[in-house]
């Protein structure tokens, strides 16, 4: 199955701003572990405690709406912090008070207008569950995080929520597939007459 499909998933969040002297902060979790997200009816994931651990290093932004020309801050330039424990994945940003477009967030995230955050990542490792019902949940183990973003609106964008559409439709084609041949087995065998 062909994972290179860049995901982007949302994610409930309390943001807290700091000041400490003339510094100024955003921290907070941009991802919990075992926090099950409803794609759509009959379609549900999760993220899996350590599916970080690879990626949490990397050269990772921090973005707003997940604009890439809104960038809050970069692990690569120690203006983003970002690691891995118990509860998920929490992130520090460094405020550059002299960037207009930053202090106008640190506003609205210290007002509460704005309390919402997602990450873009693609999946590297995953498992799918296919319950008796016909749904599908699939819990990611291992990402390639790219970044991370404060939002106001947090959502899947559609090749998200079309990937794994996809991915539930050829579940459900194999599942037909081996019933049908297993009817016939069956038939053949006489096991199936009337």
């Amino acid at each position: 199955m062909d994972r290179h499909i860049r995901q982007i998933r949302s994610v409930a969040s309390e943001f807290n701003t700091r000041e400490d002297g003339e510094a100024l902060s955003i921290e907070g979790y941009f991802a919990v572990f075992n926090s099950t997200y409803n794609i759509m009816p009959g379609m549900s994931e999760s993220v899996a405690p350590g599916a970080f651990t690879d990626t949490v290093s990397g050269d990772v932004r921090a973005l707003i709406n997940h604009d890439t020309g809104l960038v809050l801050g970069r692990t690569k330039a120690g203006t983003l912090t970002l690691r891995q424990d118990e509860r998920g994945l929490w992130g520090h940003i460094d405020i550059n008070p002299d960037d207009s477009d930053a202090m106008n967030l640190y506003a609205r995230v210290k007002r509460h207008d704005v309390d919402q955050c997602s990450f873009g990542f693609d999946i590297l490792d995953e498992e799918t569950e296919v319950h008796e019902d016909g749904s599908v949940h699939w819990t990611i183990k291992k990402v390639e995080l790219y970044e991370v973003s404060v939002c106001t609106f947090p959502a899947y964008e559609e090749t998200s929520v079309n990937a794994r559409k996809k991915d539930a439709d050829t579940i459900r084609a194999r599942q037909n597939e081996v019933w049908k041949l297993d009817m016939k087995q069956k038939l053949k065998g006489g096991n199936g007459s009337c």
